[in-house]
C-alpha cells in the first residue's frame, strides 16, 4: 500500500497520526465482518428429510413429487 501526500507539508508526527487513524479504521472494519459461518452438514440438511420417512406400498409413485 502506497500513501502519497498530495497537498501540504505534514510533519512526521502528523503523518504518523493519520496512518494510525487509517490503520484503526481498517482493523475495525475487518473485525465487524466476523468469522465465516460454518458450512452445514449435507447429511443434516433439511432438504434431505422427507415428509414420510417410511415408504409405503405406493411410495414409488411419489418419488419425484415436489416437496
Amino acid at each position: 500500500m502506497t500513501i502519497k501526500v498530495v497537498r501540504g507539508n505534514p510533519t512526521a508526527e502528523e503523518l504518523a497520526a493519520a496512518l494510525v487513524v487509517l490503520h484503526a479504521r481498517a482493523a475495525s472494519a475487518a473485525a465487524a465482518v466476523g468469522p465465516a459461518p460454518e458450512a452445514l452438514d449435507v447429511w443434516a440438511a433439511r432438504s434431505r428429510t422427507t415428509a414420510n420417512p417410511w415408504p409405503g406400498r405406493d411410495a414409488w409413485r411419489t418419488t419425484y413429487w415436489p416437496r
